[in-house]
């Protein structure tokens, strides 16, 4: 049975749910009388259910889709603004015992490079990292527990924390590791990471187990139970995610706003992330082996839904996705992107040649950091380089509810302007500086609050004066 509360995941993720959900979906996708309770129910930017999402997703009603389309934009700028927070994934290894047919990291695959990071490799590919301008990482390695055990990695977090260069320094480390116990996901707590972030793949259970045939990762209930052991083990923060393409669509997106409402209903706080990856070509995986792909129009379609599905919750898209397809949702709801990906392990410090590739899925958007940036200011945006509610202890419930009372917005606008003027100073090349500096001039004029404003612009001063790190 279907229970939202329930720890067992085949209940809080109930497949006949599922069903029942997909054929209310499609048997409404034309009920206009319903699609407008929906819509109005979601203009108070509280969220919608599951079931009521996937009737907007199926809706075929071309002015209702539009109306979505705006309201998603507009919860996107009352809770988030124009920010856009930057990111780098840092690969450690890729060693794996598991056998997914849809990585390159399989354990079956012996063309592949196989690599692991010492720590001294770690600082190179750290300070690497620091020059371009980065200062949140998410940290990537695959499951095999003597190449990276829980030791390794937390090794690892400690190396990179430590690394000061220049006026680098990394202050945000996400981690994205296999699922594990409630003792090691303390340990993660207790070394000061970020957000814990796993993705599911698919919550279909069939499906999941044939894509995932060999390996710990085979087993579905611990992986989708694995959000609850990092509640229970102290990490309030955590990010969900599907891959889209291993599955029928329509099913994952249920599914992964059933899993976002156990974690609110069971846990006491929903996602502090969801991401959205679409498969893409690697080594020796071909998507197009892989029926259901989605298209960008579905795609732009789920990102707007999932915004007015749970607007607090903040919504990832990589280099994965071109220019182009990261131009669309970041209007309708994306609130992080990467810049300057590398997907190989080692790859900052030194690039790769063909004969060495480690990559694990090839990279759309190649642009450097600074074009990104560039890029995002030239659109409207502010590159936004904040870490501060993480080290201020504003996580978990703590978050959602300064987001939920708007409250937040006195903190991440002028710390956004803060951490993008030490990205000016530090790392921008000169159009770059000139484009954001008109930026953070206007922006600053937004901040309502007089005593806000008039700290961030004596904090905006000192950073031009060479001192780093301030925040609210």
């Amino acid at each position: 049975m279907y229970n939202v509360n329930s720890k067992k995941a085949e209940e809080f993720i109930n497949h006949e749910e599922i069903l029942e959900t997909i054929d209310f979906a499609k048997e409404n996708k034309s009920n206009r009388a319903l699609i407008n309770s929906i819509i109005d129910k979601a203009k108070e930017m509280k969220g919608i259910t599951h079931r009521e999402a996937a009737v907007l997703l199926e809706c075929d009603l071309n002015d209702e889709n539009e109306r979505m389309y705006q309201l998603a934009r507009e919860i996107k700028q009352k809770f988030y603004g124009n920010r856009i927070v930057m990111f780098a994934p840092l690969y450690l290894s890729n060693h794996c015992v598991n056998g997914c047919v849809y990585c390159p990291y399989h354990y079956k695959n012996k063309h592949i490079a196989r690599k692991k990071l010492t720590q001294d490799e770690i600082r190179k590919e750290v300070i690497a990292l620091q020059d371009m301008g980065h200062k949140r990482l998410a940290l990537e390695t695959g499951e095999d527990p003597i190449n990276s055990p829980i030791e390794y990695v937390l090794e690892s977090i400690k190396t990179i924390y430590s690394i000061k260069h220049k006026n680098g320094e990394i202050r945000r480390v996400n981690v994205n590791i296999a699922a594990t116990t409630v003792e090691n996901y303390s340990k993660l707590r207790d070394a000061g990471i970020g957000t814990y972030i796993l993705f599911q793949e698919t919550y279909h259970k069939e499906n999941y187990e044939n894509l995932h045939p060999t390996g710990p990762k085979h087993n579905y209930a611990y992986h989708t139970e694995a959000m609850d052991r990092a509640m229970e083990g102290g990490i309030d923060d955590v990010g969900l995610g599907v891959l889209f393409g291993l599955n029928l669509y329509r099913y994952d997106f249920v599914g992964l706003l059933m899993h976002a409402e156990h974690l609110e209903a069971a846990m006491g706080v929903g996602p502090h992330t969801i991401s959205v990856p679409r498969i893409r070509p690697a080594d020796d995986i071909n998507p197009d082996d892989f029926k259901d792909s989605i298209s960008d129009e579905i795609f732009e379609k789920i990102v707007a839904i999932l915004r007015i599905a749970v607007p607090y919750t903040g919504m990832i898209v990589s280099t994965r996705e071109s220019q182009k397809t990261r131009e669309k949702v970041l209007k309708l709801g994306v609130t992080q992107i990467s810049g300057g990906s590398k997907t190989s392990v080692g790859g900052y410090a030194k690039p790769e040649s063909e004969e060495e590739n480690s990559q694990q899925f090839d990279v759309e958007d190649k642009r450097t950091l600074d074009q990104v940036v560039n890029w995002l200011l030239s659109s409207g945006y502010i590159p936004s380089f904040c870490t501060a509610c993480y080290r201020e202890g504003r996580t978990g419930d703590r978050f959602m509810k300064l987001v939920k009372s708007g409250q937040i917005a006195n903190c991440c606008q002028p710390n956004a302007l803060m951490t993008l003027k030490e990205y000016l100073e530090d790392y921008a090349s000169i159009d770059t500086k000139e484009k954001g500096e008109a930026v953070i001039k206007q922006e600053m004029e937004h901040i309502t609050n007089e005593k806000v404003r008039n700290i961030a612009f004596g904090y905006l001063s000192e950073v031009e004066n060479g001192k780093r790190d301030f925040r609210f």
